[in-house]
């Protein structure tokens, strides 16, 4: 797999903002792409404001994914909050080059930052096959529980979508290798 991963320094809750941004970063990647990686919140930055901030499923930021994979002929995967039934949700959405999609809803919330008193936890893996591949996209903190990321399904190769602070990278980096 031809694999981009785009990092950034977010745009505090400026979903527009920072939507222009991968637009623009996107626009620069050959075609020659089958996958483009996006990070944790990929609009607004780790917010617990998601009240003020969710979109709904058929919101500006899915409609941008669908269309930017369909326009790249490229999979887009990264997370956004999600407002459904009333509930809100750390969500990583794998959008096909079709155009058609894929959720997960992050399993373990950052209970240091309170984030289990906003967001609902999913509680079911995604297991994505792509181009041959079966790919698991995990969010973030996912990262600390091992057991959740245990290759009991013959996955190809673990994504982890995250936004994790600079000052904290030897844990990050730490947790990767283990």
């Amino acid at each position: 797999l031809h694999i981009s991963l785009l990092q950034a320094d977010l745009s505090w809750e400026n979903a527009q903002e920072n939507i222009n941004y991968f637009t623009e970063q996107i626009d620069k990647i050959s075609n020659d792409l089958d996958l483009i990686v996006l990070p944790e919140m990929f609009t607004t930055g780790f917010s617990m404001n998601a009240k003020e901030l969710a979109e709904e499923m058929n919101g500006k930021t899915v409609n941008w994914m669908r269309e930017t994979a369909i326009k790249k002929q490229s999979a887009v995967v990264g997370s956004l909050i999600i407002s459904e039934n009333e509930n809100f949700y750390n969500r990583l959405f794998f959008v096909f080059p079709s155009g058609e999609f894929q959720y997960y809803d992050k399993k373990h919330t950052f209970t240091l930052a309170k984030e289990h008193e906003t967001y609902n936890s999913g509680s079911k893996k995604l297991i994505v096959e792509y181009k041959g591949w079966k790919i698991c996209p995990l969010i973030c903190y996912d990262l600390r529980f091992p057991v959740w990321a245990r290759n009991v399904e013959d996955y190809d190769l673990l994504i982890y979508v995250a936004s994790w602070p600079e000052k904290r990278i030897n844990a990050w980096d730490t947790l990767l290798k283990a």
